[in-house]
């Protein structure tokens, strides 16, 4: 238990900014807690437990008028703590004033529809041009700062060549319930993934489940791989997959190509593509994990041969996105259309196959 006993402003410790100050009294109940811990619960859920150790790092905190510093620091009853949060910093990325296919917004998150081409946040190679540098300016005041910085919070990537539905936090509490669900990857809430995926081949059975250890690839660690269960960087990997449509099969129920759906019940860096890969169905048009397979567009003729030979990404649409909002806690579902690309490929693998059948 504590008591609160102001709410003035005064200095952030930096002298950059103004900053809330909050007081805590601390009880007997209090009394051998870790200070980081027992602030993490005072000031749940708009503060998380590493946010305060940043903030003690930073002089923020006071027990008893001096600063603290170490989290482990033991509480007594009768102790007094204060804490100074500076208002949220601009964000290091700089706005930029990029188009956004936005699917909904509030003040707490935004839902776009991303674009195959459009990376998502920042990083060498793509310094700007970036989804965060679009919703820095987009968002502007709106974002009121995750882990103290005015910046969107990213709680899941599509990569650089996938389209599709995608949740941005736009602060700290909606940041930490996303992340959250996220990382629990739906099994103890509601969270429904769904991706499009237009495949090499016929997996064979119209729906089955890969389970399937990924790891950085020993031949390009920009690339993951599946690996053995218990080497250090395996991470647990699990796809669900369901077959759509099937292209060019034959007799023998092998296909050209197929669409599949794909559900996930993890979320791993190119899940999809290294699984699919892994079962001998990468995805068309995947440069890193399909290049074995790029001769099999000789055998589609000359018209659909070019058109998958020019296709110039991975076959991959994230469909559809389910998640609790995490102020209301109601059911958000979205869908985004496939992408113009995506479909004038299928259209032309549909207008084959109908000519083969012919």
């Amino acid at each position: 238990m504590s008591t609160i006993r102001s709410g003035s402003l005064m200095k952030a410790p930096d002298n950059e900014a103004r900053a809330a100050l909050k007081e805590f009294v601390a009880d007997s109940t209090a009394a051998g807690e870790r200070i980081d811990q027992w602030l993490a619960a005072q000031l749940a859920p708009d503060l998380s437990r590493s946010r305060i150790q940043g903030l003690m790092r930073d002089g923020a905190i006071a027990l008893n008028g001096k600063a603290v510093t170490e989290p482990k620091r033991k509480l007594n009853d009768g102790d007094v703590i204060s804490i100074a949060t500076p208002e949220p910093t601009p964000a290091e990325p700089q706005g930029e004033d990029i188009p956004l296919d936005i699917l909904f917004e509030d003040d707490d998150l935004i839902v776009i529809n991303k674009p195959a081409g459009l990376v998502v946040h920042p990083a060498a190679g793509n310094w700007t041009g970036t989804l965060v540098n679009a919703l820095i300016h987009h968002c502007g005041d709106s974002l009121s700062g995750i882990g103290g910085v005015r910046r969107p919070g990213i709680v899941h990537r599509l990569d650089k060549d996938t389209s599709g539905v995608l949740v941005v936090a736009k602060n700290d509490r909606a940041h930490r319930s996303l992340s959250e669900a996220f990382a629990d990857h739906g099994l103890t809430g509601d969270l429904e993934r769904a991706y499009d995926a237009l495949v090499w081949g016929n997996p064979g059975r119209p729906a089955g489940t890969i389970d399937a250890p990924l790891g950085r690839s020993s031949s390009d660690r920009t690339q993951r791989a599946v690996v053995a269960e218990g080497r250090e960087d395996a991470r647990h990997a699990i796809t669900h997959f369901t077959v759509q449509e099937r292209f060019g099969e034959r007799p023998d129920a092998t296909s050209m190509a197929s669409l599949v759906e794909c559900r996930l019940e993890t979320g791993r860096t190119h899940q999809i593509r290294v699984h699919m890969a892994h079962i001998g169905h990468p995805l068309i048009g995947d440069r890193d994990y399909g290049k074995a397979f790029f001769t099999k567009a000789n055998r589609l003729g000359d018209e659909l041969g070019s058109i998958v030979r020019a296709f110039p990404r991975q076959a991959l649409h994230a469909r559809l996105l389910a998640f609790r909002h995490p102020t209301t806690d109601e059911l958000m579902r979205f869908e985004a259309p496939r992408p113009d690309d995506l479909g004038q490929l299928l259209d032309a693998f549909r207008l084959w196959d109908g000519a083969n059948i012919g």
